[in-house]
């Protein structure tokens, strides 16, 4: 098996399954839906095996094959990525015109209509597909169902963007160094994961300090000053 440093999910996720399993890692809100879910290390682990056997298996992603992840700060968005980078996919995230596979909202259709292989997400809280999607697209909701939660990582080159694996470690971990956060933290934010930056300062430097991270989409001021000590939050975004 590749060592951390060969691959991203390795390096992010490896730390936290030895140390909590079970505790609360990403929990998303969605304050114009009422939307909770909360995901430990184990289930999130199983979620991104599951995705990295689909890029494997379903679409024959080699590693160092370039992905194009069109999605929002979402749940489902974190078990894409980490499930990419298991595979040993590097992630983009804007159209691409070498992307070999693409995971997209059903509105980002026509963004990737030159990529090969596409695979679309509803985000929906239940896990309701997609219906009447162009021939050829994938649902991610349904598709994921049918594959393995357990995988072997693959090692890659780029991780992101261009990035290595281990300056994309480099950069989350000076990100997290730079707000201070450590593995006791509860961290809320609503900050997009549009660029590279965005991604490392909102998600992977959270993941990188073994934190956990409480990610709210259309946050409402009262919800959020409750949120604070309901969640235990230490930090915000």
């Amino acid at each position: 098996m590749p060592s951390p440093v060969d691959n991203l999910t390795d390096a992010l996720l490896g730390p936290i399954l030895a140390a909590d399993p079970a505790g609360p890692r990403v929990t998303y809100y969605d304050d114009a839906t009422g939307e909770r879910i909360e995901l430990s290390a184990s289930t999130l682990a199983n979620w991104a095996a599951k995705t990295a056997n689909m890029v494997r298996d379903e679409f024959a992603l080699e590693p160092g094959g370039k992905v194009a992840v069109l999605l929002p700060a979402h749940w489902q968005s974190v078990a894409v990525l980490l499930g990419v980078w298991w595979a040993g996919g590097e992630v983009v995230l804007s159209p691409d015109a070498d992307a070999e596979l693409a995971f997209v909202t059903a509105d980002r259709l026509d963004d990737v209509a030159d990529v090969p292989e596409v695979a679309a997400l509803s985000l929906d809280a239940f896990g309701k597909g997609l219906s009447d999607l162009p021939l050829g697209v994938a649902d991610y909701a349904t598709s994921i169902r049918v594959h393995g939660d357990q995988f072997r990582s693959a090692g890659a080159g780029s991780a992101l963007e261009g990035r290595s694996v281990a300056d994309t470690i480099d950069a989350a971990r000076a990100s997290s160094k730079n707000v201070e956060l450590a593995s006791t933290d509860r961290v809320l934010s609503s900050r997009t994961w549009d660029t590279a930056d965005e991604l490392i300062d909102g998600l992977l430097a959270v993941l990188a300090a073994g934190a956990s991270l409480v990610q709210v989409a259309h946050p409402e001021a009262e919800a959020t000053a409750r949120r604070v000590g309901t969640e235990k939050v230490t930090k915000q975004f």
